[in-house]
């Protein structure tokens, strides 16, 4: 009993020195290689000098928070500090988080949907604005008009069957192709789906590319709420794990993905990571990016089209103690260098505030284009 506890403390102690060690690594490496600068307030012309800035008020102010969540965790273990469950599969172990919040997806008119499209002529191989306006001018009001034209017809039924499949896939393609992928049609597709197959997405991580994802946010709606579920690393180690939980997410044959700016960096990022350990990435699925249909829809309306930004605009929401994206990075450093869960706290409610106001944003884009 003896020599069995006194190797368990063995271990215990390699563990704590481990992450000792990735902590120190990561710390080093935060120090040379940070990927924001900070500019003073009002600033302008110094953010225009880098693609990832932090004002300096918003930098003190999370310095300051960063001692005192030190000194207020001290000596507080983790599963005090975080109500969750380890969750393990194939590849491993790692942290989970739920928690439910209540939100109300809007009525899709599909008809309103598909007449819209119907009547847009333009959509057929061939046709562009001006002679579209010609073939209106002829009597050739929708697609269904025109798939007796001599010219245009063998180019119009393929678009009339792929609205009638409704396959939310085939139909972004199609759109893509004749408009900006931003086009509100490609939006509308996502009412095609249910709300319960939609997977709301968003990832922390230690920096941009080639580094480990420390947290990753899913919002999935179960019995009338989003349910967002996170998977925190406790340590590097869990990474894998977590990937593996969040891919599950992803299986399914109706499932649509929504990130805002996922097309650029968080699925590029997660499938980066999924190389890394030879893991298979995920069947392709819908995907709709909310800060595509973002720009387009409040273009010139608004000075930044930031998700923190765009929440306090649109949907009227003032975060609290809130830390920089930028500098969650050295939030998790300060984790592991010093086993002190404190600086996790405010990641975790960032993480799961991006993803309560992307899936809000989300709905109210939806409902705005084509809701009853």
């Amino acid at each position: 009993m003896f020599i069995r506890s006194f190797r368990d403390v063995i271990l215990t102690m390699a563990a704590l020195q481990a992450s000792a060690r990735i902590g120190s690594l990561w710390h080093q490496r935060m120090q040379t290689l940070k990927e924001y600068e900070v500019v003073r307030d009002g600033n302008i012309f110094g953010t225009s000098f880098s693609n990832s800035v932090v004002l300096s008020s918003e930098y003190d102010q999370a310095r300051q928070q960063l001692d005192h969540l030190i000194a207020s965790y001290h000596d507080r273990p983790f599963e005090a500090v975080f109500s969750g469950k380890e969750v393990s599969n194939e590849c491993g172990t790692c942290f989970s988080l739920t928690s439910p919040h209540p939100i109300h997806p809007p009525a899709f008119d599909l008809d309103r949907y598909r007449n819209c499209i119907i009547s847009d002529l333009t959509l057929v191989r061939g046709i562009g604005p001006a002679t579209e306006k010609r073939l209106r001018a002829r009597g050739y009001e929708t697609l269904h008009d025109l798939a007796g034209h001599p010219k245009y017809r063998p180019n119009v039924q393929p678009v009339i069957d792929c609205m009638c499949r409704g396959n939310s896939h085939e139909i972004m393609d199609l759109v893509g192709k004749r408009h900006a992928k931003s086009h509100p049609f490609v939006m509308g597709a996502a009412g095609l789906h249910e709300p319960e197959d939609y997977v709301f997405l968003d990832i922390e991580t230690m920096g941009l590319f080639s580094r480990p994802i420390i947290l990753f946010g899913i919002g999935v709606m179960e019995n009338g709420a989003l349910n967002v579920y996170q998977y925190l690393l406790r340590d590097i180690a869990e990474e894998q794990a977590a990937l593996c939980e969040t891919i599950q997410h992803l299986s399914g044959e109706r499932k649509a993905l929504v990130t805002f700016n996922g097309k650029a960096f968080d699925l590029p990022y997660i499938n980066d990571r999924l190389g890394y350990y030879g893991m298979d990435i995920p069947a392709r699925v819908p995907h709709f990016d909310v800060l595509h249909f973002s720009r387009r829809h409040w273009k010139d309306q608004f000075p930044s089209m930031r998700l923190t930004a765009l929440e306090r605009e649109i949907l009227h929401i003032h975060r609290q103690d809130d830390i920089p994206g930028q500098m969650v990075p050295e939030f998790y450093e300060t984790y592991l260098r010093t086993g002190n869960c404190g600086p996790l706290v405010p990641v975790v409610e960032h993480n799961r505030q991006d993803i309560l106001s992307l899936a809000r944003l989300f709905f109210h884009l939806l409902g705005e284009s084509y809701g009853c």
